[in-house]
């Protein structure tokens, strides 16, 4: 159980930390598929 517990605050820190840089790439991958949506119209 302990070894859950360290992995989730790990998990977590990293996601804290990251959130900004995962939000960028979600930004991203959505511009490409609207463009490829866009374009096969």
């Amino acid at each position: 159980m302990q070894v859950l517990q360290h992995s989730y605050r790990g998990l977590s820190l990293v996601m804290t930390l990251n959130w900004d840089r995962l939000l960028y790439l979600l930004t991203i991958a959505f511009a490409l598929m609207a463009g490829a949506y866009l374009g096969g119209l």
